[in-house]
């Protein structure tokens, strides 16, 4: 088996920070609707995003019922 040696650790944590810096730059950057509140108001209120919405609150309530047992 292969004896670590601070040399190896230096060049692995090295080799890890490079690709941790890489990753972090190759990531894309949030647009601007990532934040929901730019949103509101934008589309007008229609038959089916009313259902939508009512659709959507049915399983959010039915989620917080089942958490609350």
């Amino acid at each position: 088996m292969k004896q670590t040696t601070l040399e190896s650790l230096e060049k692995r944590v090295e080799a890890l920070e490079l690709s941790l810096a890489q990753a972090l730059q190759s990531q894309p950057k949030p647009g601007k609707f990532k934040d929901w509140r730019l949103a509101v108001g934008k589309y007008k209120r229609t038959e089916l995003s009313e259902a939508v919405d009512a659709a959507g609150r049915k399983i959010r309530e039915a989620d917080r019922r089942k958490a609350g047992s």
